[in-house]
Parts: C-alpha cells; sequence; structure tokens
C-alpha cells in the first residue's frame, strides 16, 4: 500500500525577484537538487510555492526552503551551500522513509528505467544520496545504471564532468607483458565503461567529450591527490581495490560530487591474502548516513537467461542460498 502524498502551500516572504533567482538558482538547479535528496515535487510561482510529497519529508521542504530564503537576504546560494543545509536536516533519513519512487533517465537511445525492484532502488538510491555501492553478480546492470544516471546528470548541467575509474589488476594475464605503454596497457580494463558510454550518447560525442576532458576514463591510481568538485563519479569492478585504495577513492569526492562504486565480490583478482577494499567498506560503512547499499542478486541478472542460471550454478556449488 502506497503512502498518501502531502500537499504544503506556503508565501515566501518578503517577495524579492533577485532572492528567490538566488533560491532557486541557475535553471532552478538548487530546487531540483532538493526535490531528488528529499523525494518531494517543488513548483512556484514567484513567491508562492507549493511541496508535493510523504507528509513528513513535504514539512521538512518547507522549512527546509524558508531557512534557505531567510539566507538569500545576505549571500549567494550555491549547490555546496545547499548540499551541506541538506546533510543538517538529515534529510537521507528522510528519503529512506518516503517510499521509493520510480526514476527514468533519458538517454540517447530512450529512457532508461529499473527492471525490477532492485534496479528501480538502485536508481533511486543514486539520486538521492552522494555516495551508492552496488554490489551483485555479472549482468545485473550495476554498471549500465550507474553510467545512465552519470549521463543524465551531465546533460542536466547538474555535473561539470564525469570520470569513470577502474583499479587495473590482472585478471589472470600479467600488465607487464602487455605491448605498450601505460595508457595502452590499461585501456582494455576500461572498455566496459567506453562501451557503455557509447550506447548513451554514440562515439562521435563521447570523443568530443572525452577530448574536452569533460568526461574522464582513468585508473583508479590516478585518483591519488585529487578533490573532484562537481562530478559523478564512477568506481568500476571495486572488488579489485585494496582497503587503502577505496580509503584513498572515497576521499576524493568534493562538493556537488555523487559517486557510485559498483563490484562483484564473487569475481576478486586480489592476492589471496589481500582484502578486498570493497567487502571491508561494507562491514566500515554499512550504517553511515548518507550512503546507501544496494545488493542484487542472481534474481536481477538482466543479460541472456543463461546467465542467470550459471550464477545459479555457482552460488548452489559455493554453497549460498536460493533467492
Amino acid at each position: 500500500m502506497s503512502t498518501p502524498l502531502a500537499q504544503r502551500d506556503f508565501v515566501l516572504e518578503p517577495e524579492d525577484i533577485a532572492r528567490l533567482a538566488n533560491l532557486a538558482g541557475p535553471f532552478d538547479e538548487h530546487l531540483r537538487q532538493i526535490e531528488l535528496r528529499m523525494g518531494v515535487e517543488i513548483a512556484n510561482r514567484g513567491n508562492v510555492f507549493r511541496v508535493i510529497g510523504e507528509d513528513q519529508a513535504a514539512r521538512a521542504a518547507e522549512r527546509l526552503l524558508k531557512a534557505l530564503y531567510e539566507e538569500t537576504a545576505s549571500e549567494t546560494l550555491t549547490t555546496q551551500r545547499v548540499h551541506l543545509r541538506l546533510n543538517d536536516a538529515s534529510i537521507d533519513r528522510l528519503a529512506d522513509t518516503a517510499g521509493t519512487q520510480e526514476v527514468v533517465i533519458k538517454v540517447k537511445r530512450g529512457n532508461v528505467r529499473g527492471r525490477g525492484a532492485n534496479q528501480a532502488r538502485y536508481l533511486h538510491a543514486i539520486a538521492t544520496h552522494d555516495v551508492n555501492f552496488g554490489i551483485g553478480p555479472a549482468g545485473t546492470g550495476k554498471t549500465f545504471l550507474a553510467v545512465a544516471s552519470a549521463v543524465e546528470a551531465l546533460n542536466t548541467s547538474r555535473v561539470q564532468r564525469v570520470i569513470l575509474v577502474r583499479p587495473a589488476v590482472e585478471a589472470g594475464e600479467k600488465l607487464g607483458f602487455l605491448p605498450g605503454d601505460l595508457s595502452q596497457k590499461v585501456d582494455p580494463y576500461l572498455r566496459p565503461l567506453y562501451d557503455a558510454l557509447y550506447e548513451m550518447l554514440g562515439v562521435e560525442r563521447v570523443l568530443k567529450l572525452i577530448e574536452k576532458n569533460v568526461i574522464e576514463i582513468a585508473p583508479l591510481a590516478y585518483m591519488r591527490g585529487r578533490t573532484l568538485n562537481d562530478a559523478f563519479v564512477i568506481l568500476d569492478e571495486a572488488q579489485n581495490t585494496t582497503i587503502e585504495q577505496m580509503k584513498m577513492f572515497l576521499t576524493r569526492i568534493g562538493f556537488g560530487s555523487t559517486a557510485v562504486v559498483t563490484g562483484d565480490l564473487t569475481q576478486v583478482d586480489l592476492p589471496r591474502s589481500v582484502k578486498s577494499g570493497l567487502r571491508d567498506a561494507v562491514e566500515v560503512l554499512r550504517d553511515v548516513d548518507g550512503i546507501s547499499f544496494t545488493f542484487f542478486t542472481a534474481r536481477d541478472v538482466v543479460r541472456h537467461p543463461l546467465v542467470q542460471r550459471i550464477v545459479r550454478a555457482y552460488d548452489a556449488r559455493d554453497g549460498k542460498p536460493e533467492d
């Protein structure tokens, strides 16, 4: 049974066109930011506002908008400022209780939406949290949906760039025996990310955006020492990070950024003596506010039906319970 929606109507006083523009942000960016994080809809005509959503979230959004409007009298709002006010209000807890709204992503080939409840929750989590983990077997859409979310964020100017990252870990072969320099050696490891981008944007546009450094595809080692503001960052194949690498990556996240970490804990290519940074992150960060975890199973596989049966066969061999 779905939760009934509440409607909150209120007026922001005094009416001031410049302050209202400051509150809304460029192209209503601040209002959209609040909508995504709080799971509400905001509409306004001048200084008359309407907020629709689950009752607790709608009330909290009204309070937040009034507080932000007070601040517009003395300062210019930024996405970073709105982000901090959302965090102060513990908005992520409200979003978790507000029910999952379907997120539909518009890309070149059409609309992308979650297939099944788990994918829908994953897309909603990415839209409402700054740091997200998608964990599960191959073919569950973890990387594809993350790239789709990144492309939409770029197209709607919610972020200024997209950064796709993978650890360069050998999966049976040794990098040293591959021809070429370091860039050429690691390029095959990043190929799945290129493929997803090509499908979303087309080859020509992807190459232009890479040339302009709007899209960056890089090995994880290149992230050290950087702070990533106004970016959508995806760490793929995260099961092959060490604990130190995972901590390094997560602490790169700056203001206005979203991070998605994807991986499959059944396909770790690290030496047996090295603990996966992804496994460690699940244990350490599971209860941290503002971080979402979505766990996929064989039931969520959306590739060839045989892939689902293969995943289940391996799970049975390894003694994992049936979904």
